[in-house]
């Protein structure tokens, strides 16, 4: 089954409505504002580039966005909490907001336009709103749950998005991210498996896939060594969309440093797969 087959999306109407209309309304004023920062100085030739002591790079760009978010988060909501990639964790309440500034540090610091800011809302752990924004493409995606998954495109037309309904991993376009994450964790020999039972593979990197899989353009995103920051923003607009969100094993935590992504359909399917070699 093709994307034409499933059912038109019902008429835009993206206002927030339901128990986090007010939190999204706040998600999607933080991206106005880190677009904002973040856009003054990607492709600067004098853009500041430091090194963390995890030996991953971090520009002056990453720093003034995450506080220009936190800086509104402390007026508007000083009663959550909030992790940052850059800032770590303040505070320790059930309502946290979780914050990668620039998600695809080297694009930006390379002049390459795809990177984003990703905003989260968590309640107990549970991502509950999600704004991804990649503001030098002129795209953003967001979602809260009941609310549905929506995105403005370059041309300003604000419209609902839905997975694919593809049933057949063999009818299948998936990004696989990188080889080196793959290597990193043994898994090499099971990637080579799966890139062979699709129909189309690519590593498109960092959060664009995810988007694209939201959109009904890929069925399957996977990735390792991610952190909570990297992924509580898409999970909510992937499942808003109609898919499936969870960890390598199919678990739901935002700690296990692996995410996998599908239209739904063949979640399970691409888990099975995935794993064959396990039970043997």
């Amino acid at each position: 089954m093709s994307r034409s087959d499933q059912p038109a999306a019902s008429s835009p109407d993206s206002t927030p409505t339901g128990a986090f209309a007010d939190d999204l309304a706040l998600a999607l004023r933080l991206a106005d504002a880190a677009d904002a920062v973040a856009m003054q100085r990607f492709d600067a030739s004098d853009l500041r580039i430091d090194t963390k002591p995890d030996r991953t790079h971090v520009t002056e760009a990453d720093l003034a966005t995450e506080r220009a978010i936190r800086q509104i988060l402390d007026a508007e909501r000083p009663a959550d909490s909030v992790l940052g990639e850059e800032y770590g964790t303040s505070g320790d309440t059930a309502r946290r907001w979780v914050i990668d500034p620039i998600d695809g540090t080297h694009n930006y610091m390379r002049g390459i336009p795809v990177w984003a800011t990703l905003i989260a809302l968590t309640v107990d752990g549970v991502p509950q709103v999600g704004v991804v924004s990649q503001p030098a493409l002129g795209r953003r995606w967001w979602a809260a749950t009941g609310h549905g998954a929506w995105t403005t495109t370059s041309t300003g037309e604000t419209r609902r998005i839905h997975v694919s309904a593809i049933d057949d991993i063999s009818a299948s376009s998936i990004s696989f991210q990188s080889i080196e994450q793959w290597d990193d964790v043994d898994l090499l020999p099971t990637l080579e498996k799966l890139s062979r039972a699709v129909w189309r593979d690519r590593g498109y990197g960092d959060a664009l896939p995810y988007m694209w899989l939201a959109e009904g353009r890929l069925e399957l995103v996977a990735e390792f060594g991610v952190k909570e920051y990297d992924i509580a923003a898409i999970a909510p607009i992937v499942r808003e969309a109609g898919g499936s969100f969870s960890a390598f094993d199919g678990s739901d935590r935002l700690d296990a440093e692996s995410s996998l992504a599908t239209n739904g359909v063949l979640h399970d399917a691409f888990l099975d797969l995935l794993h064959e070699d396990d039970a043997r």
